[in-house]
This record gives structure tokens, C-alpha cells and sequence, in this order.
């Protein structure tokens, strides 16, 4: 009999990033647990279950991707039972810290960087134990914002914001094995088999884009696209859930309520007045499609969703807002919760992790 989520216990963690805070929250009621002050801008966050200790990178000083005042180069530890910071790792002279991928049978936590003094764009891998820096792996490009790793945790795979392919590194040796061909792209994830990647692509850019939005297919044993599922708008976070179902986040288009802005993260155009969750699922890459979709706050960066698959997490930066998402019928998503997360100014609501109670 399996589990069924959320859990009396269970915590949900969503980074604001002007905040700059990690807010925890009750997964089942959403009350706020705890709110932590982090370094500046933080994005994203990954959580360890067996040190049960919850990962925030810090990217810049000041503002976003391609438009920020300078680069962090921290990434604060958090126990998330207790509801505290324990350590700020500083990755220096690496900088620009953004994605995380966990490999927790080797124990080890994969982190992206940008190009600078430390090489070119690349992956920082850390100990989770001694929560040190083993090694950096290079992938060729400046901006790799994003890294997902397969289930065995033997093949690596960076969204490249400027390069025009996806970097394909093997774990074990730390080399680059391949460069699979896309314009640009964003979020990234592994199915839960390890057989297919999700690539959103091309890069957002909400002025221009360079060729229809949408999702790449990778198959994983040829290493070549199989499959391109086309969306009304641009993508940036895509995720698998552990059920096979493949979600992205579409941005959406300017409305009548649309704001406009110059500093925040959508550097002076107009900003969506709403994005929208699509659900996607099918027996093989080549059969995927779209079965559902629901509204949900503007500009959503960053999609994570319950261990049993039956519930989305939205963090959209526009409203600054988590919208939590019911897929327990897949072609009838419905959000059945607004977390309004609290930002002192844009841009808001960023990385998000499911944090189980413990055994």
C-alpha cells in the first residue's frame, strides 16, 4: 500500500528570492513553519533526506540571469526540522551558483556554475558528508543554469542558457561525452526510468524567441532528440513526476493587468498576468501528449511535486506566489491552494523543495 501525500509532518520550502528568505511551510494546511534569512538572491534548493539538511544556492548580488549587479558564490545549508541555517558553504572563486542535482547513493551534490575565474561554465561536486568541495566538471558553455543527473547517478546533463545544445557528462570520469543540439534552453529533468530528458527550449527570452516554444525529448541510450512537444508559450522549469507525468511551466502572455518593469525579472517587458501548468503523458517520448492544464501565477520558475505524484508545486516569480496543483486526474489539473510568498521587491517566489517528515 503506498503512501499518500501530504503527510501530517510534511514540509514544503520556497525560496524568496529578493527576500532573500527560505519560508517553510506545513505541506498539509500551508501555515508558515519558519522563515529564514539567506544571502542574497537565492534560487534554487534541493534537499538531502538522508542528512535531512535542505540546500538554497545563491546566484548574484543583485537581480537575475543576464542582468544582476555582480555574482554570489554561496550556498547556505538549512536544517529544516529545526528550522536553522547550519552552514554557508562558499564555493569561491566559483560563482554564480544555480542548479542542484542530488546523487544521494554516492552521496554527492551536484551544483552549477558560471564561467569565471574557477574555468568555464561548469558543476561544483559536493561531499554531502563533509559538505566540501570535491571537483568541478566543465560543460562547455558559459551559462549551464540548470543540471539533472539519471537515477544511477552515472550521466549528467546541463541546460545551457547561451550555447545552442544540452552538455552530456559522464559522472564517473568527468568528461563531456556529447552535445545534443537545441537553441537554447531552460529547465531541464530525467523521467523517473531514466529513459527520456525534458528540455525546455528555446531559451525564454519574452521579446523574441528563436524558433517555436516547447519541450525537447532526449533519448537518453541514443542521445538524440525523439520527440518535440510545441506549447503555447515559452517553458522555463519543466519536472517528471514519479509517476511519468511531465509538467511544464509556460509563462503565458501580457494581459490587461500586466505590470511593467525595469529591474525585475523581466527586464522592462511587459510581464505576464498569468502562466499556466501543462500536463503531459504517454507510453513512450513519441506518444506524449498534452492531457491537461490550469492556470497558475506569472512567470513560473521553478515545478517540484509530492512523492507519490499527486500533487504540483508552481513557484511563479511574477506574482510571487506557489500554486499548488491537485493531479489526481491528470486532464483536470486544478490548483487547490495560493501560497502568497512575501518579497520586499521583484522579483518574488523561486525555488521549491518537498521535504517528507521523518521516518
Amino acid at each position: 500500500m503506498s503512501l499518500a501525500y501530504p503527510r501530517h509532518g510534511d514540509r514544503l520550502a520556497v525560496v524568496s528570492q529578493s527576500g532573500p528568505t527560505v519560508t517553510l511551510l506545513d505541506a498539509v494546511d500551508h501555515r508558515v513553519h519558519s522563515v529564514l534569512t539567506v544571502p542574497a538572491e537565492p534560487h534554487e534548493l534541493c534537499f538531502d533526506p538522508e542528512h535531512r539538511l535542505l540546500y538554497c544556492t545563491s546566484a548574484y548580488i543583485r537581480g537575475y540571469y543576464g542582468a544582476h549587479d555582480g555574482t554570489n558564490h554561496l550556498v547556505t545549508v538549512i536544517d529544516p526540522d529545526e528550522g536553522q541555517v547550519v552552514e554557508v558553504i562558499d564555493l569561491s572563486p566559483e560563482h554564480g551558483p544555480h542548479g542542484l542535482a542530488l546523487d544521494p547513493t554516492r552521496r554527492l551534490l551536484y551544483i552549477s556554475v558560471e564561467a569565471g575565474p574557477a574555468g568555464p561554465g561548469g558543476v561544483v561536486v559536493l561531499d554531502t558528508v563533509t559538505r566540501r568541495v570535491l571537483r568541478r566538471i566543465d560543460t562547455l558553455a558559459p551559462g549551464p543554469h540548470w543540471f539533472a543527473i539519471d537515477p544511477t547517478g552515472t550521466t549528467g546533463y546541463a541546460a545551457n542558457k547561451e550555447a545552442p545544445f544540452v552538455t552530456v557528462v559522464d559522472l564517473t570520469t568527468g568528461e563531456v561525452v556529447s552535445t545534443i543540439d537545441v537553441p537554447g534552453s531552460e529547465g531541464i529533468s530525467v523521467s523517473p526510468d531514466g529513459s527520456t530528458v525534458a528540455v525546455a527550449a528555446p531559451k525564454a527570452g519574452l521579446s523574441r524567441l528563436a524558433g517555436p516554444p516547447g519541450l525537447r525529448l532526449i533519448d537518453t541510450r541514443t542521445r538524440a532528440i525523439v520527440a518535440t512537444l510545441h506549447t503555447a508559450h515559452v517553458v522555463i522549469p519543466v519536472h517528471w513526476t514519479t509517476t511519468g507525468l511531465l509538467l511544464a511551466g509556460e509563462t503565458g502572455t501580457p494581459g490587461k493587468n500586466s505590470t511593467r518593469s525595469k529591474s525585475g525579472p523581466f527586464g522592462g517587458i511587459a510581464a505576464p498576468s498569468a502562466g499556466r501548468l501543462s500536463v503531459w503523458a504517454g507510453s513512450s517520448p513519441t506518444e506524449m501528449k498534452q492531457v491537461g492544464s490550469v492556470e497558475i501565477g506569472a512567470l513560473p520558475l521553478t515545478l517540484t511535486s509530492s512523492p507519490d505524484g499527486r500533487r504540483a508545486y508552481a513557484a511563479a516569480v511574477g506574482s510571487s506566489t506557489v500554486s499548488v496543483v491537485d493531479l489526481a486526474d491528470p486532464s483536470r489539473p486544478g490548483v487547490i491552494h495560493t501560497v502568497d510568498v512575501p518579497k520586499t521587491e521583484e522579483p518574488g517566489a523561486h525555488g521549491l523543495a518537498y521535504i517528507p517528515a521523518q521516518p
